[in-house]
């Protein structure tokens, strides 16, 4: 008999949190039990999940008791405190926040990276940030057989990478736009709606945005330190979708077709490469898909062994949602569902 699993979502009916419930309802994961948590506030709300009503519960302590896996979205202050109190209940955590992303004990895992580094996850995993997972699935194969030297990406992202709250003032903006109205913001500290702010995050001292550190950061903790690597992020006024500009430098020599084959043919990428025929990847497109899509791949003739490439993903689903899930799957098929 297969044996099954008690899991919960928490932060259930936020953005993320909604992406990932309708990902596991559709999934073939062994769920005999789903718990939904959410703030006091949502508790007592009813969703309907395979066909069945469930009731939110506060997210706390004691919800965690009797659960085998726990997928969290409720931001890195709420997992900080639940976590390892999931965690002392013998419930895997696999965090969406950034609370636990660059702790050394705990892996920072794309399964179609660095699935290996599930073995020792003490309990609690943390899913990166969703521009670093897009760019690391597409990264990793390239890396495997040219070695990258260097990265230069830069990312166009989508407004629904705030929250609701985000995609709230990019459509107010535009009404009022078109109304002649004078256009409000608050989520932002610019309007957003027809320009594109380079400023995702605080900035830091070094005058590198919390975005694009942890773009860096993350990308040596999960595929190799020695990378070197410089991010520019940006917001657009796109609901949903990342996309990415990459220059990548190689140590060893390629052929282009060699790295449209390397894309085509590897796991969790859709190559969408055909610029004569206007076919390239979409932010609207992707919308709703699991892929990450590639194309726009060109030789970088002002150096040696380098390429340029577009990256574009669902930044709800690849970029947290999905990965989360996927993370789960690999635990259940590893049996690493335990807490040591």
């Amino acid at each position: 008999m297969m044996k099954t699993y008690a899991f919960a979502v928490v932060g259930a009916l936020g953005n993320v949190g909604t992406e990932m419930r309708g990902i596991l309802e559709k999934s073939d994961l062994p769920i005999e039990k789903l718990v939904l948590m959410d703030v006091a506030g949502n508790a007592g709300k009813k969703v309907s999940w395979r066909d069945q009503e469930h009731t939110v519960v506060e997210s706390k302590p004691e919800a965690f008791s009797g659960l085998d896996i726990a997928i969290m979205s409720a931001g890195a202050e709420a997992s900080l405190q639940l976590s390892p109190e999931a965690v002392k209940r013998g419930c895997v955590v696999i965090d969406n926040s950034s609370a636990f992303r660059m702790a050394p004990e705990h892996p920072l895992v794309v399964p179609e990276v660095n699935a290996d580094a599930l073995a020792d996850h003490q309990g609690i995993i943390a899913n990166p940030n969703c521009s670093t997972i897009q760019m690391l699935v597409a990264l990793k194969p390239i890396h495997d057989k040219f070695r990258v030297k260097r990265v230069v990406v830069s990312t166009y992202q989508a407004v629904s990478g705030s929250g609701q709250g985000g995609v709230d003032e990019l459509l107010k903006q535009t009404l009022a736009c078109t109304k002649g109205e004078k256009m409000q913001s608050s989520v932002y500290p610019h309007q957003i709606a027809f320009n594109v702010l380079p400023h995702i995050d605080t900035f830091q001292e070094n005058g590198y945005s919390g975005e694009e550190m942890k773009m860096i950061n993350e990308t040596a903790k999960i595929l190799d330190p020695n990378i070197r690597i410089t991010s520019t992020t940006v917001r657009v006024p796109v609901a949903t979708g990342h996309s990415e500009s990459l220059n990548i430098e190689t140590e060893k020599p390629f052929e282009v077709d060699q790295i449209k084959k390397l894309m085509a043919e590897s796991p969790g990428i859709v190559l969408e490469d055909e610029p004569d025929k206007n076919i390239y990847p979409l932010a609207v497109k992707t919308a709703g898909k699991d892929a990450v899509y590639v194309g726009r791949i060109r030789r970088d003739f002002s150096t040696e062994n380098a390429i340029n490439m577009w990256c574009v993903s669902d930044n709800l689903r690849k970029g947290a949602a999905l990965n989360t899930v996927q993370i789960a799957r690999e635990l259940i098929n590893r049996d690493l569902v335990r807490v040591e």
